[in-house]
């Protein structure tokens, strides 16, 4: 028999059972579900990552759709269950969806939700944030001022990297990674050196209409570079972020080689998957390199870092909180809660999944749509356009 799963339910005599294995920040979401007649149910457990047989718990004989979050370990044990609970929608309530099995879930005949469009501009921030903290050592000198150290002005004080001038090195210049690029370029005023397999004509067409601006008004015009290879922006770059997507062939994509390319003083920046640094290597070099300066925001082994990062003074390490403004989080949860309702009514599937808005105006109806099933092909899903 399995465990009781604690939970908060939602408009009892709901007709369609909606599982959310989180509580998740606002209510829109939890009203745009029970007026369209879904029972809710949200765990309150206390852990802070569920099991799979806590979820199948949670997912019972009977239930519609399940909200989940990505640590959690959807494949094909979870997914046959939500098959043979009469189930056929399943969203993360994040873009990324590594966590998922998606051939298992076709398999099943389960729609996956993601909830892209809405995390550009936050995360992009988070990333300028930690690369301001981490070459200005904001954190070491926060520390140092908590600890009743400081005793007065001295020349050397946590001197840091001026960015003005300097040169921000993007690997992965899509939605976010572009993003990141302009805030670093227009804040900063700095030169940008991008690798992508695509180009990104947009992003360069930003960088030259700056650079006029700063000319026409006297002062040195920014430039950009679209590199032949990843390793020639860690060699020329002072601060790189990071933006690839997640896949074998990213897995580890900094390793000691490729640090060992990057200037001794150089920020390096990652808000997007952990797994793309070798993070034992990384340790190591920031052990033996004290100028050299990383921003993290998620790490390998999610929840913890590896030996010695915790102890590295020249780290800034924050907890996967890229996507954490209040807008945003609520937005994830109202387009995620939109994916299986959408899909227990129905509905096409939305054109353009980055082309959000329309479903986070609170004062309209959301748009009868799926705002964003990665798998609508696969399970012959229509579209309809954005």
């Amino acid at each position: 028999m399995a465990k009781p799963i604690s939970i908060e339910v939602w408009n009892p005599s709901g007709k369609y059972r909606v599982v959310s294995t989180k509580s998740m920040p606002g209510t829109r979401w939890i009203k745009l579900l029970t007026d369209n007649d879904c029972r809710l149910e949200i765990c309150t457990e206390k852990k802070t990552i569920l099991s799979v047989d806590d979820i199948l718990a949670l997912i019972g004989d009977h239930c519609h759709g399940v909200i989940g979050q990505l640590t959690e370990d959807w494949g094909e044990v979870l997914f046959s269950a939500l098959k043979r609970a009469g189930g056929t929608a399943f969203s993360n309530m994040a873009v990324g969806y590594n966590n998922v099995d998606v051939d298992a879930a076709n398999r099943n005949g389960i729609a996956i939700g993601n909830t892209p469009g809405v995390l550009t501009e936050t995360t992009a921030e988070l990333a300028a944030s930690l690369s301001v903290a981490a070459a200005r050592r904001i954190v070491e000198a926060d520390q140092f001022m908590r600890a009743g150290l400081y005793d007065g002005w001295l020349p050397h004080l946590f001197v840091g990297n001026l960015l003005k001038g300097q040169t921000v090195g993007v690997i992965g210049a899509g939605r976010i990674g572009s993003a990141y690029a302009r805030m670093m370029i227009e804040g900063f005023k700095m030169n940008l050196i991008y690798f992508d397999l695509y180009q990104s004509t947009r992003l360069e067409k930003f960088v030259t209409a700056y650079g006029q601006f700063l000319k026409a008004n006297g002062e040195q015009p920014v430039t950009w570079k679209r590199a032949s290879s990843m390793e020639e922006v860690l060699r020329e770059a002072d601060v790189i972020s990071l933006h690839p997507v997640l896949d074998k062939t990213t897995y580890h994509l900094i390793n000691p080689e490729r640090l060992a390319m990057m200037k001794k003083e150089a920020v390096l920046v990652n808000a997007s998957r952990g797994p793309v640094i070798d993070e034992v290597a990384l340790v190591e070099h920031l052990r033996a390199n004290p100028m050299f300066r990383v921003g993290l925001d998620v790490f390998e082994d999610e929840p913890y870092m590896k030996p010695g990062l915790a102890e590295m003074k020249n780290a800034v390490v924050v907890p996967h909180i890229a996507s954490a403004s209040k807008w945003t989080r609520e937005g994830m949860a109202t387009l995620a809660a939109l994916n299986v309702l959408g899909k227990i009514k129905g509905y096409p599937v939305w054109g353009n999944p980055n082309a959000v808005e329309p479903f986070l105006d609170e004062k309209a109806a959301p748009p009868p749509a799926c705002p964003s099933i990665v798998n609508a092909k696969q399970l012959g899903n229509c579209y309809i356009p954005a």
